[in-house]
Order: structure tokens, then C-alpha cells, then sequence
């Protein structure tokens, strides 16, 4: 075989092997504590991926229900809609803050008091494969910018 040959041979073997999952990394994670009574609360934080990548869903031990929000005007009203995913593109940091992106903790069995540890797993796709990064939430005190109105 030529080394010409060989190269194009390799190249091809090389691309069908499947890409490995994006490293990415999150920091700057919080949530928002709860008043007595309220079953929702929110979680915030920057993601940043090396690749293009999407995360796809989230969920928490403290939450039975788990999604990802979006908020945005829409004709002069603040309007939240759940997205099924949100684009990371590679090298930029997505913020997961109030009034924009975050992740919603639904149907709360127990309140979240400031200072708790909300464990949170993102299911992330790069290159078609899957990851799950680990994260750990800091619930702070209700007061520190919008609050969602459920």
C-alpha cells in the first residue's frame, strides 16, 4: 500500500470512531432557598464546554421533577418556557441565570434553607456520546435578584 493510501485508510478509520464526550466544567453554581410553603425553586451556574455540546437534562435527589427553562420577553411580557435542550458552543461560557436559562426544582417534598447543598446531575451530549458532570448547588437566601413567580 502506498503511504498515500495508508494515510487516507487511517484517516477514514479515524473519523468513524466515535468523538469523545466534550470536557466541560461548571462553576459559580447556586440556588435559590425556598419560603415556607413554595415548591419550586431554581438553580444557576456557567457552563463551559472545550466542544460543541448540548445539555440535555438535569436532575436532583431534592427534586422529583427536574427541568430545563428559559425566560424571555415575548410582546412586552416575561414569559418562561421549558426547553428540551440548551446549545453549548465550544470555548463559550452559557450562563444559567434569573431571568434567562436556569434549571427549574419542581414539586419540592421540603423547603431549601440558605447554606444547603442542592446535588445536581447534568446530562450533557458532545459528539455523540453522553456524560453526566456532578455538580453541587449552594442555596442561598431568597432577596438576591427576580424570583420566579409560580
Amino acid at each position: 500500500m502506498k503511504l498515500n493510501g495508508f494515510l487516507a485508510a487511517a484517516t477514514l478509520a479515524l473519523a468513524a470512531q466515535p468523538a469523545a464526550a466534550a470536557p466541560v466544567s461548571v462553576s459559580d453554581a447556586w440556588a435559590r432557598a425556598t419560603m415556607p410553603g413554595q415548591k419550586v425553586s431554581a438553580a444557576y451556574m456557567q457552563i463551559r464546554a472545550d466542544a460543541p455540546a448540548r445539555l440535555l437534562s438535569a436532575t436532583s435527589p431534592v427534586a422529583p421533577r427536574v427541568e430545563v427553562h428559559e425566560m424571555k420577553m415575548d410582546g412586552g411580557v416575561m414569559r418562561m418556557r421549558q426547553l428540551q435542550t440548551i446549545d453549548l458552543p465550544a470555548g463559550k461560557t452559557v450562563s444559567l441565570e434569573p431571568g434567562g436559562l436556569h434549571i427549574m426544582l419542581m414539586n419540592l417534598p421540603k423547603p431549601i434553607a440558605a447554606g444547603d447543598v442542592i446535588p445536581l446531575a447534568l446530562v450533557i451530549e458532545s459528539g455523540g456520546e453522553q456524560q453526566t458532570v456532578e455538580v453541587r448547588a449552594e442555596a442561598r437566601a431568597p432577596g438576591k435578584g427576580p424570583m420566579h413567580g409560580h
